[in-house]
């Protein structure tokens, strides 16, 4: 639990405190005191009496005990300041805004390592160093502006850069956004915001806190802490929603198999934010726009009505949203007649509902209502109502205000003209509202919160799976690549169907296992690792005379020790398998196989464990879902037995965590079912 001082504290100091409110350390003491903080505030300066009308001490040593300190000195004085703060002051909570640390190399990193080493031997809480610091409802010991609204309802605001937290802070004020708590954690030396999301889940009261989180991440330290934390909030009613940035694909450059080159860690960020139940954004107008949402009802279905006076939005709207996986359905003739006579001549009530340019504040009452009411299929409304600035419209937006808070329905309010009807807009945002400036950007956003799942029991039952025989494999072979006998093991032993096999070393023994398997035959390579590339795959064999003449070719191949033979099987090429991310833990992926998987790279990833349920969400989110449903005669492939499948890669890296790579490629499929061809896996037993 972090330090409760961080958040209220009874008495503040400023080490390194200013009567110039240009630079930090005089910025922050005129928030604090702006802020009307109820406590003693003190400063520390070694030229002045007074700061700011504030008592000024020379040195940290003469201080009387303080609960909080706000360093902004020079780094190399910073260390010895919280040395004396936490050691003789009682000081249980420190925000360090000097830079000059972990940021700036070796000797920084030190500085920084002494600071932490202090503050967790008193037990104090430390944010920083290099950050703009915090702003919560008892204390403004934060240096940058904007202050926004303060709303104990509002955000709850966590970001690892001051600076993009100022950027997106400015947006979010004039979406009317407000804000409860905001933590810029800068280097995250002790406390970062893995730790404070986990604060505000352990402290969080469903009476008094913030029910929405949002999050700018550039290093996610600890993704177990986040995952555990973000799934909590979000079963308290939070919704959260988080800009990763920094996507790296180092990950992938080394790797030797699909599995290995399609996940990359960015990859693991969705997969973990998509198992968390965060919505994931990519920009700052994007994170402020799906703010914006979480603070209206939540959205229960997919079909919206879009209301407008402007013909173009409204079609960059529909667009946005069916891209997003929404409907704007069409509305029956008959239904919408008694409205369209209600409204001017030349309105359109199919869908977009357009009511011209010339349609008044009545006419938008009237078509709200009707959504409301009569149109049972509609579960929200889009109102996209702007201005020319040939006539105010202050009437239009007071009866949105009146509307929105008496629909049974989410109304979302895009409104456009924010130079023109910048007075009516932010008179409609003084009630507490928001807006959606750009049509597109918020379709989009909509979409993505809509189609967030929410977070599901991910408890994996392995019961049926031989854990002894998994654990023997695992055990007795080295790091490096299994042999396929070792593989047929594993599979067999986690519930994978596969086909027959043989792996061959001579002629005969090839002849032999022909007559067993029966004809046509597959033969393979093994050894090297991308066998088609050497000529070390051959199909249709269909004769003992053909058996060991492509043996004899195929064993003269570079790197080869063996032939694997299987008997050829029909069905549609797909494919799962898993990749160790480090921090993460283990990603299950699945998709179509074949060219889908070399050139489209459609595939789905979750983190593992993966369950049953979440297998079939991870198949129906690919692009090919269609086909593997059955298209235009052709047949389908077994849903169910597919999602068995990547459930029991999950299970199997349950027990066997070492496994670091691992390829299932192709999976054949059909109605009947799903069976392993071919497989690749790589232990690393020092993950």
């Amino acid at each position: 639990m972090i330090a409760e001082q961080l958040f209220k504290p009874g008495s503040i100091v400023v080490v390194g405190a200013s009567d110039d409110v240009t630079k930090p350390g005089g910025k922050i003491v005129k928030h604090i005191v702006d802020g009307k903080f109820q406590g003693p505030v003190y400063t520390v300066n070694p030229k002045a009496d007074t700061i700011q009308g504030l008592p000024c001490y020379r040195n940290v040593h003469d201080l009387p005990q303080v609960d909080l300190a706000v360093i902004a000195v020079a780094a190399k004085f910073a260390s010895e300041a919280v040395k004396v703060l936490t050691e003789e002051k009682g000081t249980k909570a420190v925000i360090i805004i000097s830079a000059g640390f972990g940021e700036e190399g070796h000797e920084g990193k030190m500085l920084e390592d002494r600071i932490v080493q202090y503050c967790d031997k008193a037990g104090a809480a430390l944010i920083g160093p290099n950050c703009t610091g915090i702003l919560t409802p008892w204390h403004h010991s934060i240096f940058s502006t904007p202050i926004p609204a303060y709303d104990p309802k509002g955000c709850d605001f966590i970001t690892g850069s001051g600076a993009t937290g100022v950027f997106i802070l400015e947006s979010a004020i004039t979406a009317g956004l407000r804000f409860a708590n905001i933590f810029a954690v800068g280097n995250s030396a002790q406390l970062g915001v893995e730790e404070i999301l986990a604060h505000l889940d352990e402290t969080f009261d469903p009476e008094t806190s913030s029910r929405v989180k949002l999050l700018y991440i550039e290093n996610i330290r600890d993704p177990q802490k986040l995952l555990v934390h973000a799934r909590s909030l979000i079963g308290k009613g939070c919704r959260i929603a988080a800009i990763k940035a920094g996507s790296s694909e180092a990950g992938s450059r080394a790797a030797s198999s699909h599995t290995g080159a399609l996940a990359s860690s960015d990859v693991a960020v969705d997969a973990l934010f998509r198992k968390a139940g965060i919505v994931r954004c990519h920009g700052r107008q994007d994170l402020m726009t799906v703010a914006s949402i979480f603070q209206l009802p939540e959205l229960k279905g997919k079909n919206i009505a879009i209301i407008t006076h402007a013909g173009g939005p409204a079609v960059m709207l529909t667009d946005a949203l069916s891209k997003a996986g929404l409907n704007v359905p069409k509305l029956d003739p008959d239904k919408t007649r008694p409205l369209k006579e209600k409204l001017f001549a030349g309105s359109s009530v199919a869908n977009p509902i357009d009511f011209l340019a010339t349609g008044t504040a009545e006419h938008l009452g009237l078509i709200i209502d009707a959504c409301n009411e009569e149109y049972d299929e509609i579960d929200a409304m889009v109102v996209i109502f702007g201005t020319p600035g040939l006539v105010r419209i202050f009437d239009v937006y007071r009866l949105l205000d009146e509307k929105m808070k008496t629909s049974r329905k989410p109304i979302y309010p895009v409104l456009p003209a924010v130079v023109t009807a910048k007075e009516e807009i932010d008179e409609f945002l003084g009630k507490n509202h928001v807006n959606f400036s750009d049509e597109v950007v918020f379709g989009s956003a909509l979409g993505r919160v809509f189609h967030t799942p929410k977070p599901e029991d991910d408890r994996i039952d392995l019961a049926g799976v031989d854990k002894a025989a998994i654990r023997g494999v695992i055990e007795r072979n080295p790091d490096g690549y299994l042999a396929p006998d070792q593989i047929q093991i594993l599979l067999d032993s986690c519930g994978v169907p596969r086909a027959g096999e043989a792996v061959v070393s001579t002629a005969d023994e090839a002849a032999e296992a022909a007559r067993k398997l029966g004809y046509p035959l597959v033969m393979k390579v093994v050894g090297p690792v991308h066998k088609s590339d050497v000529g070390g795959v051959v199909l249709g064999v269909k004769d003992e005379q053909a058996v060991r003449a492509e043996f004899e070719r195929m064993i003269r191949i570079k790197d080869t020790t063996a032939i694997l033979m299987q008997p050829m099987l029909s069905g549609m090429e797909i494919f799962a398998g898993v990749k160790y991310e480090p921090k993460f833990g283990h990603m299950i992926l699945c998709g179509l196989g074949g060219i889908f998987i070399e050139v489209l790279k459609d595939v789905s990833t979750g983190l593992a464990p993966v369950t049953a349920k979440t297998a079939r969400g991870m198949i129906e989110r690919l692009k090919g879902y269609k086909m593997l449903q059955g298209v235009r005669g052709q047949e389908g492939v077994d849903i169910e037995a597919f999602a068995k499948v990547v459930e029991s890669l999950s299970k199997l890296v349950a027990v066997a965590p070492e496994i670091q790579e691992m390829d299932i490629n192709p999976l054949l499929g059909n109605a009947k079912g799903v069976v392993a061809v071919d497989a690749r896996i790589r232990i690393g037993k020092n993950i």
